[in-house]
C-alpha cells in the first residue's frame, strides 16, 4: 500500500483520545502481521485502549524506536469543509483529522514497512505506537515500562510529531490538574447556612494567578518561547442560578516547565491552597490529569547528528509545544522530534498534510533502514 491509502485508512478510524481503540490497533497490527512482523499489543490498564509495539530486525541488538500515537483530539469545531474522519485529497493537500497531528507520520512509518522487511539489518527498527497522547501522553508511559522485555536497550527515539521534517532537540515538560471543591447548597438569602464553593475558589485562582506572575520572572531558558516556565488556568465552573449557593465548584490548571523544573511542583503551591479549603469545611479532590518531562538533548548528540544527516537540515533547538521524547529520555533513551507537515496546522479543521511531505517523510524512515544494515 502506498502511503496516501495508508493515510485514508487510518484517518477513518475515529480514534479519538480517551476512547477505546481496537479497530485502529487490529489493523495496524494485520499489516505488520501480514509483512511478517511481530506484533505486542500492550494493553493499557484502562481495558479498552492499547499501544503497539513491533521490531524489524534482531531483537537482541540495540536499534532506534520510531514513535508515534494513534489517537487524535476530536473533529466537533465548525469550520470543516468535509467529513474529518474521510480524507479527502485536494491540489496535493490530504485533509483529514490526524492528517498532520500525527497519523501522516504512522502512515509513512508503515509505507516504508516492506522494504524494511525486506532487507536484513543488522540493527533494528521498533514501532512504538501509543494511545492517549493527547490526554498527556497517557499511553506511552506504560509501553515504555516493558520495554526491557521487548528489546534490547535502544540507541535513540526519533518521535514523529510535525515539525517540517527537521530535528528538535528540546520541549517543555507539562502537568495538568482538576480541582474540584465541594461545599454546602442552600437559598441565597442565608449565606450564613451554606458553603459557598465558588467564594471559596476565587482564594485558589488568586494564588495560581501569582504563581503565572512569579514565574514570569525566571528562571529563563532561551531556547524556548517564551523563555519561562509557565502556569496557567484553564477552565473554571461553577454555580446553577443567581440565587442558589454554589455547592460545588473546578477547575483545571496547566504548568509548563523549561528543562530542569519538575512540571508538577510548580502546581505544588495550588495545591496546597486548594487542600487549605478543607480546614474551612469544603471538601477537596485534587486530580493529577497528566504530567510528562520536558525534554532537553545536546547539539552534539549522536542521535541529532543522525537526524541531521538523513533530513540534510540543521536540528532546532526547542518548540513550545510538548511530546512522549521527554519521557523516552528520562528512562534513559536519548530522543528527538521529527516527522512530517505544520504543528500549526494541527487541532484545526481542514487539518492537512501534503503529499510530498508524506513521500519525503517515508523516504527518510528508509534511509533509517540503510543506516541500520551498516
Amino acid at each position: 500500500m502506498q502511503a496516501t491509502e495508508i493515510l485514508e485508512k487510518l484517518v477513518g478510524f475515529r480514534s479519538v483520545v480517551g476512547l477505546p481503540n481496537d479497530d485502529i490497533v487490529a489493523w495496524i497490527r494485520g499489516y505488520l502481521e501480514n509483512h511478517g512482523i511481530a506484533v505486542d499489543v500492550l494493553p493499557g490498564p484502562e481495558g479498552d485502549r492499547s499501544n503497539i509495539f513491533a521490531t524489524i530486525g534482531p531483537k537482541e541488538a540495540r536499534g532506534y524506536i520510531l514513535s508515534g500515537h494513534m489517537d487524535v483530539v476530536p473533529a466537533a469545531e465548525a469550520g470543516w469543509t468535509s467529513d474529518p474522519f474521510c480524507l479527502r485529497a485536494d491540489a496535493g493537500r490530504l485533509h483529514g483529522r490526524g492528517a498532520t497531528d500525527m497519523k501522516g507520520f504512522l502512515a509513512a512509518v508503515l509505507a516504508a514497512v516492506p522494504r524494511l522487511a525486506a532487507r536484513p539489518l543488522r540493527r533494528p527498527l521498533h514501532l512504538a505506537f501509543s494511545y492517549d497522547e493527547e490526554a498527556g501522553c497517557r499511553g506511552v508511559p506504560h509501553m515504555i515500562a516493558r520495554l526491557p522485555e521487548l528489546c534490547a536497550r535502544p540507541l535513540g527515539a526519533i518521535v514523529g510529531e510535525p515539525s517540517g521534517l527537521r530535528a528538535i532537540r528540546a520541549h517543555k515538560g507539562k502537568a495538568a490538574a482538576r480541582l474540584t471543591v465541594k461545599g454546602r447548597s442552600g437559598h441565597s438569602s442565608r449565606p450564613d447556612q451554606g458553603l459557598n464553593a465558588v467564594h471559596a475558589i476565587t482564594g485558589v485562582l488568586a494564588c495560581a494567578v501569582a504563581e503565572a506572575d512569579r514565574l514570569a520572572r525566571g528562571p529563563f531558558d532561551h531556547v524556548f518561547e517564551p523563555p519561562y516556565s509557565s502556569l496557567q488556568i484553564g477552565t473554571v465552573k461553577g454555580g446553577q442560578a443567581v440565587n442558589i449557593i454554589p455547592e460545588t465548584s473546578e477547575a483545571e490548571f496547566e504548568a509548563r516547565a523549561i528543562s530542569g523544573i519538575d512540571p508538577a511542583e510548580l502546581l505544588a503551591p495550588v495545591r496546597e491552597a486548594a487542600e487549605a479549603l478543607s480546614k474551612r469545611g469544603f471538601e477537596v479532590e485534587w486530580q493529577e490529569l497528566s504530567s510528562y518531562p520536558a525534554l532537553s538533548l545536546g547539539p552534539d548528540a549522536p542521535l541529532a547528528w543522525l537526524l541531521e544527516a538523513l533530513t540534510g537540515l540543521e536540528s532546532l533547538p526547542a518548540v513550545s509545544y510538548g511530546t512522549e521524547a521527554g519521557l523516552f529520555q528520562r528512562a534513559g533513551i536519548d530522543a528527538i522530534i521529527c516527522g512530517p507537515g505544520e504543528i500549526g496546522r494541527a487541532h484545526k479543521p481542514d487539518e492537512f498534510i501534503h503529499v510530498d511531505e508524506l513521500l519525503t517523510c517515508q523516504a527518510m524512515i528508509e534511509r533509517i533502514g540503510e543506516n541500520c544494515r551498516a
